[in-house]
């Protein structure tokens, strides 16, 4: 399989290439932190230029990178809605752990579409969507989210107004979420199956991504397919494609299919400017 090996999805964010919001902190962050070296501005010992953190939701792959942050040199400013910040004090610990370390300041994010900034990240304005996904296996909402267990986060360039929508994980394209999609200068949205049943194919689960809260790539309202009805100019970007995915083969018919309706692969290290 000619395919480039990919760590966990994250996101780092910038209005001033100086001061930096994290987007999920993926089990793979310090790996992801070596290779940036914009996020360690090596100004003082254990200097970072990462200003905030903001979680999409709770899920394991998104929040483990908080344990290897531990050793920050102050509270992490953790921006997260009220349903993921249970989770994480109760269902997983995470924050009480935190405690014991370099502590966390929480900042509530509330997923009702109004526009908010985050000060140590300047010139950047934000709105969080509530999406339809599914809570972490571990939570005591999985198979019954409310809002806020996942959102999807419009950046804005406070400068000159073009968007950026970001979902790793999207079960449903409700009206809203598709509003969003269509009035943004970039989309990263959710690749993780390339079909429904593909864990189920493989023997290595009984859910469907559907199940899992994720959208499949293929297949009659699939990914791909509301790709395509967006805007021509739009830069339509997959992430948080699992390991099973086919559409990882570069020499693969999926990816030939991806790549010919315009869509892009996230890969380690892309690096782009709005």
């Amino acid at each position: 399989v000619n395919a480039k090996p990919r760590t966990q999805s994250s996101l780092a964010l910038s209005g001033n290439a100086s001061d930096w919001l994290l987007c999920n902190a993926s089990p793979d962050v310090l790996a992801q932190l070596r290779a940036f070296p914009a996020l360690q501005p090596a100004r003082a010992l254990r200097d970072t230029a990462i200003g905030a953190i903001v979680l999409m939701d709770a899920q394991i792959d998104h929040v483990t990178g908080l344990y290897m942050l531990r050793e920050h040199r102050r509270p992490l400013e953790i921006w997260c809605t009220e349903p993921v910040r249970d989770d994480l004090e109760r269902a997983n610990p995470l924050f009480k752990l935190l405690e014991h370390y370099c502590g966390v300041d929480w900042r509530a994010v509330v997923p009702d579409g109004a526009a908010f900034e985050i000060a140590s990240v300047p010139g950047l304005r934000f709105a969080a969507l509530p999406i339809v996904s599914n809570a972490p296996p571990y939570s005591p909402r999985r198979d019954r989210p409310v809002p806020g267990d996942n959102i999807g986060l419009v950046v804005e360039n406070a400068g000159d107004g073009r968007r950026l929508f970001y979902a790793p994980g999207l079960g449903e394209i409700e009206p809203h979420v598709a509003a969003a999609m269509r009035e943004a200068d970039a989309v990263l949205v959710d690749g993780t199956c390339w079909t429904d049943d593909e864990m189920i194919a493989l023997g290595l689960s009984a859910k469907r991504a559907q199940d899992m809260g994720h959208r499949a790539i293929d297949g009659a309202g699939g990914m791909l397919e509301r790709l395509a009805a967006l805007p021509a100019a739009t830069r339509k970007i997959l992430i948080h494609v699992n390991n099973t995915n086919p559409v990882l083969d570069e020499d693969g018919p999926e990816h030939a299919r991806v790549r010919a309706a315009g869509v892009e692969l996230a890969y380690d290290g892309m690096d782009f400017t709005l």
